[in-house]
């Protein structure tokens, strides 16, 4: 069995079009479907939720996260 070494440049090609969290530097999260993304970290996010302390503050269709304002970036469980 061969295991490839994963970069997070493939890992981010394959979450496109799932549910992910983003972790902005002020500590807010926006949770949505991620629609696309460039080299410089800039990320849209369709459906997006703001969430704030972990308290809902703020929905949105689509939104444009700038890539200096981000922390991280991860996958976000499906809702049943």
């Amino acid at each position: 069995m061969s295991l490839r070494k994963q970069t997070p440049s493939d890992f981010l090609k394959q979450i496109i079009g799932r549910p992910v969290v983003v972790k902005l530097n002020s500590g807010v999260d926006n949770r949505g479907v991620l629609a696309c993304l460039d080299g410089y970290m800039n990320i849209a996010v369709e459906q997006t939720e703001e969430y704030v302390n972990g308290q809902l503050k703020n929905k949105y269709g689509d939104a444009f996260l700038r890539g200096n304002n981000v922390l991280y970036i991860s996958t976000q469980k499906r809702k049943m």
